[in-house]
């Protein structure tokens, strides 16, 4: 099938891939020349596993092609997936400008019928006003459907995400666009849950908070285990036990980061406020969360008492691992409060340097996690890498002014971490 990707960010580059990986011809669009001659150079604008192998199999096999040119793209293709940004206004609102461009270009351009699939977060109703759009840009009369079908991708494992999904969501309300879909789709062995386009848009958001949810309650957990001499570790893997509950994000600490739940969790919220209805649970997902950083902060300052002058080193940079993605990240807001504090900061991070250097002025970057602990007044760890969980901790404790390390994602035992000689602390433990 002929397929148009409109934003080669994230979302649409991983689509675009994995379509082309499927048998079709993709072509994806991006407005930003830099990226499009990045990729034409089979040179990724961001960290995925597996996805440079990808486009250079397909690039290579002529089924990908890169453009800054929507016209062209739109022309040669049936099926269009807006796969563009949606940031957060200041009121937390989603701006839906670049979605609102991409359809006018989009009926600008049409030749003959055409399938229009925003695949972007949108919050519910924005269908309504693509086809809109579409419509009254659409000075030929030109046939065509607008779908959701929402992205469940997780940063890191995006790849394997779209090739084996626990569902695929299509929003459709035409028999046409239903069944485009469907055989776009039929290589891939997972349900397919047909609805309308308002029922589709609001799954995305819907399941986002709950797991968002799901976080922000074990870090409440984690904070009254604290208190009690209580182990989140256990306590999280008796409730995961429970079919009804599942262990999947119930792991405690600093908080979630990413452009997807914060961003998502805030869209949603002025959802609700602006068709009258108060969804207190989803305001107070989002205080705990933004509050978790600051528990972790406290714990530094129990800990070294004074933070001026201290050299404290950070293992991790990237709101999770796999990704370069800096985005929301707990590390951003920790290591600006710190060095707001007169604390010198050195950091590691696998993968996350050149987008992590714009957003953390001040900080010495180290090549690896011993140059990091070297002449550290304690070692603070943001994110769970796999790295960080064999590191040579005799080596480290050598390297350390002080013992102590400060464990942001629990990835090691409280129990071995003293046997060792150090002074550990942890989240909920």
């Amino acid at each position: 099938m002929n397929i148009a990707i409109i934003g080669a960010g994230y979302v649409g580059l991983v689509t675009g891939a994995c379509f082309a990986e499927l048998g079709n011809k993709v072509i994806c669009v991006d407005n930003d020349p830099e990226k499009i001659a990045l990729l034409k150079k089979l040179k990724m604008p961001f960290f995925e596993k597996g996805l440079d192998k990808m486009v250079k199999k397909n690039v290579i096999a002529g089924r990908l092609v890169f453009t800054d040119s929507i016209e062209h793209a739109v022309k040669k293709s049936i099926i269009i997936f807006i796969c563009v940004g949606t940031p957060p206004k200041q009121s937390g609102e989603a701006d839906l400008s670049y979605i609102e461009n991409v359809a006018a270009e989009i009926a600008k351009n049409m030749l003959s019928y055409r399938l229009i699939i925003e695949k972007s977060t949108v919050p519910v109703e924005t269908g309504k006003w693509i086809e809109h759009t579409v419509k009254i840009n659409n000075k030929k009369g030109i046939e065509f459907d607008v779908a959701s079908n929402p992205e469940f991708l997780k940063e890191g494992a995006a790849i394997y995400d779209f090739m084996h999904p626990d569902r695929i969501v299509i929003g459709a309300e035409s028999e046409k666009a239903k069944k485009i879909l469907a055989k776009l789709y039929k290589p891939i062995k997972a349900e397919i849950v047909v609805t309308d386009i308002k029922s589709a848009e609001l799954i995305k958001h819907a399941s986002n908070s709950f797991l968002a949810t799901k976080i922000s309650f074990i870090n409440s957990i984690a904070n009254i285990c604290e208190k009690t001499g209580a182990d989140i570790e256990k306590v999280s893997y008796g409730m995961g036990l429970d079919k009804r509950i599942g262990r999947a994000f119930l792991k405690s600490g600093i908080g979630y980061g990413g452009f997807c739940f914060p961003k998502d969790m805030d869209a949603f919220i002025h959802i609700s406020d602006k068709i009258g209805y108060e969804f207190s649970i989803l305001k107070s997902v989002r205080s705990v969360n933004e509050n978790q950083k600051q528990v972790f902060l406290k714990k530094i300052e129990k800990e070294l008492w004074i933070i001026k002058d201290k050299t404290i080193g950070v293992l991790g940079l990237a709101f999770k691992p796999n990704t370069d993605d800096m985005r929301f990240a707990p590390s951003v807001d920790i290591i600006n409060s710190l060095t707001q504090s007169g604390a010198r900061i050195r950091a590691y991070d696998p993968k996350a340097f050149e987008k992590a250097r714009p957003l953390l002025k001040g900080v010495t970057f180290c090549k690896d996690p011993y140059e990091t602990a070297k002449n550290s007044d304690a070692l603070l760890i943001l994110t769970e890498w796999q790295e960080f969980k064999h590191i040579n901790l005799s080596r480290v404790k050598k390297l350390l002014r002080n013992p102590l390390i400060i464990d942001g994602r629990n990835i090691f035992d409280p129990a071995k971490m003293r046997k060792l000689g150090f002074k550990y602390i942890s989240i909920g433990r």
